[in-house]
């Protein structure tokens, strides 16, 4: 399907957060309990751009799983393909070939955390305008979207999607924006939250991060060619070389002329990088905010080991082996085992090809799921008494079954022990738990948590102990979902431009921004 297309991530609508708040109150089984954001990519200066945004994407599928898209462009104009699925599924070597030919390229991968799951909201976003095509890759999530799309729509505007992104499109064709001299820097300064983007025009790249960082951005070179990506890892993947991060409020232009950097604004005085990154959503192999997940990862592990080898009344655990939960458990998990001295054991086996998304409706069908996804190695945990390790637990569903499955397969105990602090506050920055009802957490002690996931005892990292392993001073950490303490005001759109107060006459009579 080639079609020009909105789309968009952030928090979710209304419906999807009921039912979300529907799944805690019956017990019914969501197989993700925390959902991937979104990945980008993006080259310049290649002629085989659609092929190598292809392999960038593939290497960052783990961050979206919903839909895929790709556009390019031929120096005259903009070639778009986007779909729903994989991106082996959306593409082939005839649509990377025929349809989008050009010497760069942008794509995108999605997870949606605003809007519904439909082609609709499938990005790259591709749009035209009065000064021509441009099209749009964002992860991250503008909790000013909704304000700003009100007005518009209260003036006419038609909105073709119901994700943030859209809104950014609006912005950029707004005829007084356009007169500005320089029209994406005005435009970028009109939204909040977090935001990563990739424009692509036809004669040109523009890249960003907002003043914060929140969300990682990175680029790198090939050759003669530019390459951009949310994660190193697609530098990998295509043989490009880390060149460094996109700094908070900058805003890079890539053209035949070569690359140009500006600001739209300076980096906020405490920045808000997302750590929750580095305990759960980037690949390892990956370099976030300037250090290796993998390593941080392991760090997390030896220092929660060294917090968490009592139980809860301070008796020492005693425990056969260490057991990963795979995947993105594992090299905590590997770390606990280092600092402990107990065996590492891979006493679970994902199964690859077993769906990502469903929602079952009976306690037989959930486990028969739990079976189906997660091969337990009985040999390894049949009358041991074993250290789980898990990245993280959100809602708390996934967690039961997975420590059922276990049981069944003849755990004699089960100590579970959690690579962070314990969730309990929502993520309005591109994170889908935007609700503190969808929260284990939330309201609950670490001993009701542990009843409620049927494990013998429960340690979660300490959030000192977690931000020691990372390499992001704390004042630039973002900890909101452990903390409630949010860098960017959610309750009322305000950030540190002021832009709310310009936002509210946006569309007094004779005012014109």
């Amino acid at each position: 399907m080639r079609l020009p297309v909105w789309s968009g991530s952030g928090s979710a609508d209304q419906r999807g957060r009921a039912n979300a708040r529907a799944l805690i109150e019956v017990d019914e089984y969501d197989e993700y309990e925390k959902k991937e954001k979104c990945g980008v990519f993006g080259v310049w200066g290649t002629p085989d751009a659609s092929s190598m945004t292809y392999q960038g994407l593939f290497a960052q599928q783990h961050r979206g799983q919903e839909s895929a898209g790709i556009v390019t462009t031929d120096g005259r104009t903009l070639h778009g393909h986007v779909a729903m699925g994989l991106v082996s599924q959306v593409f082939n070597p005839r649509i990377l070939r025929e349809d989008l030919p050009g010497h760069a390229a942008i794509g995108h991968v999605r997870y949606s955390t605003t809007g519904v799951s439909a082609v609709c909201n499938a990005q790259p976003l591709l749009r035209n305008y009065s000064a021509g095509p441009v099209a749009v890759a964002h992860n991250g999530n503008l909790i000013n979207a909704q304000l700003l799309k009100q007005q518009y729509e209260q003036h006419g505007h038609i909105f073709q999607s119901t994700t943030d992104t859209e809104i950014i499109v609006h912005l950029l064709a707004k005829p007084s924006h356009a007169e500005k001299p320089d029209p994406l820097v005005h435009v970028l300064r009109h939204l909040q939250g977090a935001y990563s983007l990739l424009f692509l025009f036809p004669d040109r790249m523009e890249v960003c991060r907002d003043p914060w960082g929140i969300r990682p951005l990175s680029l790198g070179r090939l050759g003669d060619a530019w390459v951009v990506a949310s994660e190193t890892c697609a530098f990998d993947a295509v043989g490009a070389t880390y060149e460094r991060d996109v700094e908070p409020g900058e805003l890079i232009r890539i053209d035949r002329n070569g690359l140009h950097s500006r600001r739209f604004d300076e980096p906020a005085s405490e920045g808000a990088r997302c750590v929750f990154e580095h305990v759960y959503f980037a690949n390892p192999a990956s370099r976030l905010f300037g250090q290796n997940v993998h390593r941080v990862r392991e760090a997390m592990g030896r220092q929660l080991a060294r917090e968490s080898m009592t139980d809860a009344s301070g008796r020492p655990i005693q425990a056969d082996c260490v057991i990963p939960m795979p995947d993105s458990g594992r090299s905590a998990a590997l770390g606990f085992a280092k600092e402990s001295g107990l065996e590492f054991e891979e006493g679970i086996v994902p199964n690859r090809f077993v769906g990502r998304t469903f929602i079952l409706p009976s306690q037989k069908a959930r486990d028969s799921a739990v079976s189906l996804k997660l091969n337990i190695i009985g040999e390894l945990v049949t009358g041991k008494r074993i250290v789980v390790v898990d990245d993280s637990v959100v809602r708390g569903t996934t967690t039961r079954s997975k420590m059922r499955a276990l049981r069944r397969a003849g755990a004699k105990e089960i100590h579970l022990r959690i690579s962070c602090p314990p969730i309990r506050h929502p993520c309005f920055y591109g994170i889908d738990f935007a609700t503190a009802d969808e929260l284990i957490a939330h309201n609950r002690t670490v001993e009701e948590i542990a009843k409620f996931v049927e494990v013998d005892s429960l340690q979660y990292l300490s959030l000192d102990g977690m931000l020691n392993c990372v390499e992001i001073a704390k004042k630039d950490a973002c900890t909101a979902c452990w903390t409630g303490q949010y860098k960017i005001p959610v309750d009322r759109p305000v950030s540190k431009f002021g832009l709310e107060r310009d936002q509210l006459r946006m569309f007094e009579p004779g005012t014109r921004q």
